[in-house]
């Protein structure tokens, strides 16, 4: 079995937007997706670690596109892992057409956590190590890693939104690709006539539940450059976006 995955995946109208192409939150599903088939497929992925009240938590996500795939266009996500240690885990991704055409890659941190406690496990427990069989280190990935999401205090209040069932994942928290769709919602229908998501962050600090009220705090930090800060009800900061235009 190859140490990189490659999983096919379309286009479908109802995962495009107004203008035909795919939507972000889409693509970081299929991201997902993959990431858990080439984990399931080599003995570390989630529905095995469920049994053993094991679970992965995506940590940090970076997505840096050319273009976005259009309506009924096939289109390859590759993954695999970059690097393992113990608590902590890296894999990419590349986003590839049928004709060899690289729309744009991504990286993404993981953590591994005990379901009950909820607290970060030791990744090297499963299997002892084997994720390290799977380590590919000469397979470029050439976007910059997602680095700390800085923001002064006068990120603006712009929006607060309650949260339902369709926001909550299997991991009982709310779905971190809810959290991508929230974010880019903060931009009206017109703002994306005329821009384009070049690159998309996200930095996941705390759990949020159903239930709990999202509000999202906004700064723009650079030309094109928006930086998002998400508080649940208590005060509590659960992550923080960085999303550049063109």
């Amino acid at each position: 079995m190859d140490k990189v995955g490659c999983y096919e995946f379309l286009a479908e109208p109802f995962h495009c937007d107004f203008s035909g192409r795919l939507f972000m939150g889409h693509l970081g599903n299929h991201m997902l997706n993959a990431a858990d088939f080439h984990s399931s497929a080599r003995g570390f992925g989630m529905k095995y670690l469920m049994s053993i009240n094991r679970s992965w938590v995506l940590s940090r996500l970076a997505i840096e596109m050319n273009e976005m795939p259009q309506q009924y266009t096939k289109f390859n996500v590759e993954t695999w892992v970059e690097s393992a240690m113990r608590y902590f885990t890296s894999r990419n991704f590349s986003v590839v057409g049928d004709d060899g055409r690289i729309y744009g890659y991504g990286r993404s941190i993981w953590a591994m956590i005990d379901t009950e406690s909820r607290q970060p496990t030791d990744i090297f427990s499963i299997d002892d190590g084997a994720i390290n069989n799977w380590i590919v280190k000469d397979k470029e990935c050439p976007i910059d890693k997602g680095g700390r999401v800085k923001m002064s205090d006068e990120a603006q209040l712009v929006r607060t939104i309650d949260t339902y069932y369709n926001d909550v994942d299997i991991n009982g928290h709310i779905n971190s690709v809810k959290y991508i769709e929230h974010v880019l919602d903060l931009w009206p229908l017109d703002w994306y006539r005329t821009h384009q998501i070049r690159r998309f962050e996200i930095a996941y600090v705390a759990e949020a539940h159903a239930g709990d009220q999202l509000s999202f705090y906004r700064e723009q930090t650079a030309d094109n450059e928006y930086c998002i800060r998400i508080v649940r009800t208590d005060g509590t900061e659960c992550c923080r976006s960085k999303v550049v235009f063109i």
